[in-house]
């Protein structure tokens, strides 16, 4: 479970993905397979950068562990957006299949609905 105030008081949903990725990689290479293969996908709306830099979409966290040659880990993206746009958002980070030279799955947890919790 999330606490709620660790995020923005506009966090209204917490998308959380984890990730499998056949070789070793850093948070850099997850962050910019992220913003590199989503880029584009839905047209300047929904564009990550752009997202993060007018504030509708928080810092993403990144929890990783490397062990024989693989890694694994998880993604939290604190969103302001609505619900349908975050779900987008998901989708597009579910279709990441690259991180650095590795083929990589993420899959979608959930999304959760940080403002039940208040």
């Amino acid at each position: 479970m999330v606490e709620p105030s660790q995020y923005a008081s506009t966090t209204k949903y917490i998308v959380k993905a984890k990730f499998d990725v056949q070789g070793v990689v850093e948070k850099p290479d997850v962050v910019g397979a992220v913003f590199g293969q989503t880029e584009g996908l839905f047209g300047p709306d929904l564009d990550l950068r752009e997202l993060q830099k007018s504030g509708r979409i928080g810092r993403i966290e990144i929890n990783l562990d490397s062990k024989h040659d693989k890694t694994a880990g998880s993604i939290v993206i604190p969103s302001s957006l609505d619900k349908v746009s975050t779900a987008i958002i998901a989708a597009a980070i579910e279709s990441v299949d690259r991180i650095g030279p590795c083929e990589a799955k993420i899959s979608l947890e959930k999304v959760e609905d940080v403002r039940e919790e208040k």
